[in-house]
């Protein structure tokens, strides 16, 4: 679940992790990472984006977890596990009867909480034959997630990873949201630093080991412009054109970044 620029964010100040803390977090991350792999498995025409959420209500709890998103705090308190956007829905769409249809593109985001830590990813799937626009977003998103994630590591700054997403993102003719950011995690869902999906390099704070982030460049195919829709949840397009989304928690080590949410090979 992304941050609103401004709000959103637990002003703890920048925790680093302890060992014992990242052990917790990773296997979070683990299950996070089950559980999105079986539901992006069930992304298909036909399904609800209720039923998509049931599943990972269920599998979360099978693992003797918590779902991050259910109650968070908003206009009103977010009602279940996942957010589930559709085509022009950047984020936090709102689970329901709605069937999803051949050529959809479809945004996945949940949360989970493993002994009183956080994991949050997110995926954008296509279903069945999509528009040759619809794939180049979907291929250009997850590598603007790639190169952020690069950027993590000891003496770089937030600044960075913003700045990669960002020239890479606009550089292939797309555009990076503006009112949503990449953010801090841990025991909160959304804690210090937030980290916007544009920057300049060397600046914001200094990434050192034991830092966790959930890094989510949000690219828009028309405009950086958003609007809210009157659930009061539901992020989209202001022009209606199409929109994805992809997340790891992303802890800083001495060396490579580590990625807490993604499934070991």
């Amino acid at each position: 679940m992304t941050a609103a620029v401004g709000r959103g964010q637990a002003r703890l100040g920048i925790e680093r992790k302890s060992a014992r803390e990242l052990a917790l977090m990773r296997q979070s991350g683990k299950i996070l990472a089950q559980v999105l792999a079986e539901m992006r498995a069930h992304v298909r025409a036909g399904v609800t984006t209720r039923q998509l959420d049931a599943l990972a209500d269920k599998l979360i709890a099978q693992h003797k977890a918590e779902p991050s998103f259910k109650g968070y705090p908003g206009p009103y308190p977010f009602p279940c596990a996942t957010t589930i956007s559709l085509n022009n829905e950047l984020v936090h769409g709102i689970p329901g009867p709605r069937v999803i249809r051949e050529g959809d593109i479809v945004s996945v985001d949940c949360g989970v909480i493993y002994q009183g830590y956080h994991a949050d990813a997110a995926f954008t799937a296509g279903v069945g034959q999509i528009s040759p626009e619809a794939e180049k977003l979907l291929a250009v998103t997850a590598r603007a997630l790639e190169l952020g994630i690069d950027q993590m590591r000891p003496g770089r700054h937030t600044g960075d990873i913003g700045a990669a997403i960002q020239q890479w993102v606009e550089g292939q003719g797309f555009y990076v949201v503006r009112d949503y950011t990449s953010h801090g995690i841990g025991r909160n869902m959304h804690e210090d630093p937030a980290v916007p999906n544009y920057g300049k390099p060397g600046k914001g704070p200094l990434l050192m080991p034991g830092i966790t982030i959930a890094i989510e460049p949000m690219v828009l195919v028309g405009t950086d412009e958003t609007r809210t829709l009157p659930d009061q949840w539901t992020v989209v397009s202001k022009d209606g054109s199409l929109t994805a989304h992809f997340e790891h928690t992303v802890a800083v080590t001495t060396t490579e970044p580590e990625i807490l949410t993604r499934l070991e090979d």
